[in-house]
């Protein structure tokens, strides 16, 4: 029955409900095509990953089980009763926030590759009408169905989505070697702190073999001023250990504020206990020769890296600036009931030549300054490397010298005198002279290799690389330390 003779009129709201009885066949033959052109053209899950995309994952994954525990657990391991420089460190890279802050960064960074090279790059639209008439059209061919994609957003070429796409991988790259700075920075700063805590603590156990023989000289002093022996001596030893006490105080102080400051970097209480052992740790060894140290400390520099792969970002960038001359484009379909069914697509022209021309310049010139900047940094750390590197060598040669001719000299000395004093040719104060010059030996010693090691900690920083894993790390050839080796060169 039609709608004049059931006495309602045409085009009333009600022509709504009369979509529920069209044709079954029809009103899914509409969804079907519908459905079939929003999948068609709805692209979301597909990201232009370009190349080195998986190996920068698999190199966050390797470090993730640090952080990412970290992140809901925030338990450290405690310390041995004596902390090796190594329990120290473990800690230490542990509990840098600083660290794990970078390292959520490049989690970060790495993240936003997908959201640079995903297309189609503008969400799908469905749109649906219907037209009220007073005519006797039928339901279904009053609905029109569409699909297409969102105006706000216009839908780029694919070449444009992986060039982004590129731009945020070299991102990641650098906040990754960024990481890796930090890393080394943190490691620098802990292993100098426990180190010259180390040394400090040996100069105090120096200072105080120092103070007792000088208590001796006092007592000594003492007894012969009381046998009538000149006043001067009894005065001067007095003063000379009064001036070793408050000098084993100072040092004592300063210890204790190492200790302190090496507590915070460990996420320790100030006052925490922080027993170190009580001989000074030995001098690691280097197993690489010069050449190779050298090598790896212009190649393998992280803040270098770092800068290479700024580089290397805004010459892609550069090349998303061309690209912005290409049209982007928004394809879209309809369907009308049994009436007609269209597919159109509008095309976006770049216009603005003059803003992208400025834009393309812009790029050029950032990655000029980057380029610079990559020259000049890559000098001073190729200078500060090797003056590092001549100054810990030296130190070398120093605590070869004290080791194998002063000290046994000196040793050879106090024997003598102690000999010599038991049968009475010389007097106890040369005696204990004797004594403190073997000390401070003992002393110069110290600080030679306290600045063998102050050294060491900063050639691993700049080189980026454990001295330990040095000599089996191959020199890299390709990648940002690559560039980093030949500065001033974009990919």
């Amino acid at each position: 029955m039609d709608r004049e003779r059931r006495g309602k009129p045409a085009g009333t709201p009600s022509d709504i409900v009369n979509i529920k009885t069209m044709g079954r066949s029809k009103f899914r033959h509409a969804i079907a095509l519908c459905a079939g052109l929003s999948l068609g053209m709805d692209l979301s899950g597909c990201v232009l990953s370009p190349a080195g995309t998986a190996e920068e994952r698999a190199e966050i994954d390797a470090t993730s089980k640090s952080y990412e525990s970290r992140a809901s657990n925030h338990e450290l391991p405690e310390l041995p009763v004596e902390a090796s420089w190594r329990n120290v460190l473990s800690r230490a890279l542990q509990a840098n926030g600083e660290l794990e802050s970078a390292y959520f960064e490049w989690k970060a960074a790495l993240a936003r590759i997908d959201q640079a090279a995903v297309w189609p790059n503008s969400n799908v639209v469905l749109t649906f009408g219907y037209m009220f008439s007073s005519e006797n059209v039928k339901a279904w061919n009053r609905t029109t169905l569409g699909v297409g994609f969102d105006p706000s957003m216009n839908l780029t070429l694919p070449v444009k989505a992986r060039a982004a796409g590129k731009v945020a991988l070299d991102a990641a790259r650098e906040a990754g070697d960024k990481f890796r700075a930090v890393k080394f920075e943190v490691q620098r700063k802990v292993l100098s702190a426990y180190f010259e805590l180390a040394f400090t603590e040996e100069f105090i156990r120096i200072q105080q073999d120092n103070l007792a023989l000088l208590n001796l000289l006092v007592e000594s002093a003492n007894t012969r001023a009381q046998a009538g022996g000149p006043l001067q001596d009894l005065l001067k030893a007095q003063i000379e250990s009064r001036t070793a006490q408050n000098e084993l105080a100072n040092t004592q102080a300063s210890a204790a504020s190492m200790r302190n400051g090496l507590n915070a970097m460990l996420a320790r209480a100030a006052d925490a206990p922080l027993t170190l052992p009580t001989t000074i740790p030995a001098p690691r060894p280097i197993i690489a020769d010069d050449e190779h140290l050298i090598a790896a400390g212009v190649a393998q520099n992280p803040e270098l890296a770092a800068l290479a792969q700024q580089v290397a970002g805004r010459q892609d960038a550069i090349e998303v600036a061309r690209l912005a001359y290409l049209p982007d484009f928004s394809p879209s379909a309809s369907i009308t009931g049994n009436i007609s069914q269209s597919i159109g697509t509008m095309l976006m022209l770049p216009s603005r030549r003059p803003a992208l021309r400025a834009a393309l310049n812009e790029a050029q010139a950032m990655r000029e300054s980057s380029e610079a900047m990559l020259r000049q940094t890559h000098q001073d750390r190729a200078a500060s490397f090797v003056a590092n590197l001549y100054l810990m060598r030296n130190a070398e040669r120093q605590m070869q010298l004290y080791r194998q001719q002063i000290i046994p000299a000196a040793q050879a000395l106090v024997s003598s005198s102690r000999a010599a004093y038991a049968a009475g040719a010389v007097g106890f104060a040369d005696l204990v002279d004797s004594e403190r010059m073997l000390l401070t030996m003992r002393r110069m010693l110290a600080e030679v290799e306290m600045e063998r090691e102050e050294r060491l900690i900063d050639l691993e920083a700049l080189a980026g690389v454990d001295v330990e894993t040095l000599a089996s790390t191959a020199r890299p050839e390709t990648g940002p330390a690559a560039l980093a080796s030949t500065p001033g060169q974009g990919q």
